[in-house]
């Protein structure tokens, strides 16, 4: 999968942990997926929309009741799926509201070395400097990354790597995104 998808897929909340249900085996419908998710059932929809607008999740057709769908996840909706599941595995419930965030995975997702500002910018074509230097901030805060300064350089300049909770999602990653 690229960066491009990726970044496409966790632009809504909860694309993300909807898919890692479906992985684990909740039932494609909406009642267990929300129970199972703790959405809105507003963000819910936007995103179950949003997965099947991109082709990770489809209606299954002979199935359910015509206003109250079954979904199945497609070939590579079953990819993002057990990379959804992963990431979620190696964070912690109180930390899911920043995975849940615009930028935080695809920043991650480009970070498999220790890399500057210019660097991941130019990685996630889509990102203003604003939305990356929010992120990077976000997951310093919560140090999933570490900032450290080249002082050696003129101008000094930071460099990023993971560590910590970023770092193991770095690795989920790193087998799955390509650049």
């Amino acid at each position: 999968m690229d960066i491009n998808t990726f970044v496409n897929i966790t632009s809504r909340a909860w694309a993300l942990p909807i898919l890692a249900k479906l992985h684990t085996g909740v039932p494609g419908r909406q009642a267990p997926l929300l129970s199972a998710t703790g959405a809105s059932r507003t963000a819910f929809a936007q995103s179950m929309e949003h997965l099947i607008d991109i082709g990770l999740l489809e209606r299954n057709p002979g199935h359910g009741h015509p206003l109250r769908s079954e979904f199945r996840l497609t070939p590579l909706g079953k990819v993002a799926a057990e990379m959804a599941n992963k990431i979620l595995d190696v964070s912690e419930e109180k930390e899911q509201d920043l995975i849940r965030r615009s930028w935080t995975l695809p920043v991650l997702a480009t970070l498999q070395k220790p890399s500057q500002f210019s660097e991941i910018k130019r990685s996630l074509s889509t990102i203003t400097d604003r939305a990356l230097s929010q992120s990077l901030r976000r997951m310093e805060d919560r140090q999933w990354i570490n900032r450290r300064v080249e002082n050696t350089t003129r101008p000094p300049m930071p460099i990023y790597h993971p560590i910590n909770t970023g770092a193991m999602i770095s690795d989920v990653t790193s087998g799955v995104i390509l650049g």
